[in-house]
C-alpha cells in the first residue's frame, strides 16, 4: 500500500522539486539584474543629479525597458508553468486519495474473505452435522426395524421347524427363508 502511494508521489514530487529549482534559479536571476538596475539607477542619480548632461540615453532605456519587459514575460511563463503544475499536482493528489481508498476498500474486502475462508472448514462441519442427522436417524430406525424383522424371522423359523418335523414327505416341502444378518451399529 505504502509502495503505491509513494510510486503515486515521486513523479509530482519530482516535477515540484525541477519547477522549484527553475522557479529559485529565476529569482535569483532576477534579484541579480534588479540589483544591477538599482546600482545603475543609483549611479545615473548620482551623476544626473547636477548635470543634465548626463541623462539617460534612449537607446540605453530603450534597451533597459526591453530587458525588464523580457524578464517580465519570462517570469510570466514560469508563473503560468507553476500554475499549470500545480493543478497537475493536485489532480495527482485527489488520484491518490482516490487510489488509497480503494486500496483501503480492497485491504477491508481481502480481510473479510480471508475471514470467511478461514471460518468454511467451521461452516461446511456444522452444515454436515446438520445434514447427517437426519440420515443417522433414518439408519437407526432402519436398524431397529431390521432387528425387529430379525426377531419375527427366527420366531417365525422356529415355528415352521416345529410343523415341518411330522411326516418326511412334508420335510421335503419344508419353505427355506432367507438368513438375514443382524446390522452392526
Amino acid at each position: 500500500m505504502n509502495a503505491t502511494a509513494t510510486a503515486l508521489a515521486n513523479p509530482s514530487e519530482n516535477m515540484t522539486a525541477n519547477l522549484q529549482q527553475e522557479i529559485n534559479l529565476l529569482k535569483v536571476e532576477l534579484e541579480q539584474k534588479d540589483l544591477l538596475v538599482q546600482q545603475l539607477s543609483e549611479e545615473l542619480f548620482r551623476l544626473v543629479k547636477g548635470n543634465t548632461a548626463f541623462l539617460p540615453n534612449p537607446e540605453e532605456h530603450e534597451q533597459h525597458s526591453e530587458e525588464m519587459r523580457l524578464l517580465a514575460e519570462k517570469l510570466a511563463l514560469v508563473e503560468n508553468k507553476l500554475m499549470a503544475t500545480q493543478e497537475i499536482i493536485q489532480e495527482r493528489d485527489r488520484e491518490a486519495v482516490e487510489l488509497r481508498q480503494t486500496i483501503q476498500e480492497m485491504s477491508d474486502r481481502n480481510r473479510m474473505l480471508e475471514q470467511v475462508v478461514q471460518e468454511l472448514p467451521n461452516i461446511y462441519r456444522a452444515k454436515f452435522a446438520e445434514r447427517i442427522v437426519p440420515i443417522k436417524q433414518k439408519i437407526e430406525a432402519l436398524q431397529k426395524e431390521n432387528r425387529q424383522l430379525h426377531i419375527e424371522l427366527q420366531s417365525l423359523s422356529f415355528r415352521l421347524s416345529g410343523r415341518t418335523r411330522r411326516p418326511s414327505t412334508q420335510q421335503q416341502q419344508r419353505l427355506e427363508l432367507p438368513r438375514v444378518m443382524p446390522a452392526i451399529g
